[in-house]
């Protein structure tokens, strides 16, 4: 009998229970968008906190991208790219050191982040502010699901297994994909588990149906 998969994301899939993990709630703080050369989105969430603001004013500023997904996000809204990471946010770096250090980044941000690639670049000389657009607080379905015996378990943010633990313990009997480092360092350290071969939904999916 094929394990029951219980995806903890902002998406849905098909062939999975989907669990909401987070319920988002959007903060509007005052922007000067004329003091920046670039802006920093590392997620779909940031897309949308940006929907508040006056387009004119920020649209034409480049954008650096988390992942190719973000980017198609912030394409698809209107914006210009200025490079994409490979999902991962400690690895922006790279791409930040990339240009010069005479260039002024906006950083628009969850409340609770996992990476510190801004202070890394920052003591690297980069100039780096940052506002928080959104706040992600734990949906009552992460919270109150009900998980049944040999699950297997996919998480796609540190927030998903923060929000799963403050309910449910991890079973011995569970499988669990996690879609990147950052999230795996999330995890209690006697889970077992494995990372998807790429940052997104159905690489994690495509794992977890070869249990």
């Amino acid at each position: 009998m094929p394990r029951q998969i219980y995806l903890f994301a902002t998406s849905t899939h098909p062939d999975a229970i989907s669990v909401k993990s987070l319920e988002v709630r959007f903060l509007k703080p005052s922007i000067d968008f004329t003091a920046y050369d670039y802006l920093i989105v590392t997620s779909k969430q940031t897309v949308k906190a940006l929907e508040q603001y006056n387009k004119k004013d920020f649209i034409h500023i480049p954008a650096l991208c988390v992942s190719q997904k973000t980017a198609a996000s912030y394409e698809a809204f209107g914006g210009k790219i200025l490079d994409v990471g490979d999902g991962y946010g400690d690895n922006l770096v790279k791409n930040i050191k990339n240009e010069p250090k005479n260039k002024k980044w906006l950083y628009l941000r969850a409340e609770l982040i996992a990476s510190d690639f801004v202070y890394r670049c920052q003591e690297n000389g980069y100039v780096i502010n940052e506002k928080i657009v959104y706040v992600s607080e734990c949906s009552s379905e992460a919270l109150e699901v009900e998980i049944c015996e040999n699950p297997t378990l996919i998480f796609t943010s540190p927030s998903a297994i923060t929000c799963f633990l403050k309910t449910h313990t991890i079973s011995s009997d569970a499988n669990v994909v996690v879609i990147g480092k950052t999230t795996a360092a999330s995890l209690p350290k006697n889970i077992k588990y494995k990372i998807s071969q790429k940052t997104s939904i159905e690489s994690c999916m495509q794992l977890a149906l070869t249990f």
